[in-house]
């Protein structure tokens, strides 16, 4: 849930990027904070390890406007791609606004996009959200490479609410900003309704 800070008059919402290992959610952090100015971002913090390359979050407050006098400033993150990091993407899920599930179109990425779906989902309802119930954007990724699902294929594989669906090519930038711009405008719709 959004959180009000009063003395810098700011509301703060989180946007957790979702999805398999290696589909394109860090490239679509580190791609929004290239293109950013300088002004409106903050540090962008990776923490790494061995086994995965986003072990904890990608952080990067993005200013978007004002709701009732207050600017609303977004925190992107992005989960570790690694199933056995599952405590680390609850943790990062914790007081979620929104969510964009990254999911790989590659065919043979089929099931490992059904796998974080799935563990989304748990992981929200163990936290007490519900994904139906959430600003979701689900962006097929890669593509570019062969072969690949059709665009109907996944949507009815991987679709939850008839939310909103966009194609990318994250490392070249190709549809990022589409997908973050919806999924801004339906967690402030959704601020807007929460706060009257």
């Amino acid at each position: 849930m959004a959180y009000v800070n009063y003395a810098t008059q700011e509301i703060n919402c989180k946007i957790v990027y979702y999805g398999p290992g290696l589909g394109g959610k860090t490239s679509n952090i580190k791609y929004i904070y290239s293109k950013i100015n300088p002004e409106l971002k903050g540090k962008l913090i990776s923490l790494a390890t061995e086994t995965d390359r986003t072990l904890f979050f990608d952080f990067m407050p993005l200013e978007l406007g004002s709701v009732k006098g207050f600017k609303t400033r977004l925190h992107l993150y992005t989960v570790p791609g690694q199933v056995f990091y599952n405590a680390s993407r609850k943790l990062i899920l914790k007081g979620v606004d929104g969510v964009i599930l990254v999911a790989d179109s590659q065919i043979e990425r089929m099931d490992a996009n059904i796998e974080s779906i799935r563990n989304l989902q748990e992981n929200l309802h163990e936290l007490s959200y519900e994904l139906h119930e959430l600003p979701y954007v689900l962006q097929l990724n890669k593509r570019d490479l062969n072969p690949i699902s059709t665009v109907e294929e996944m949507r009815n594989k991987l679709g939850v609410k008839n939310e909103p669906v966009f194609e990318a090519i994250a490392v070249q930038g190709i549809g990022v900003f589409h997908t973050l711009k919806e999924m801004a405008k339906l967690v402030l719709i959704d601020l807007k309704r929460k706060m009257g």
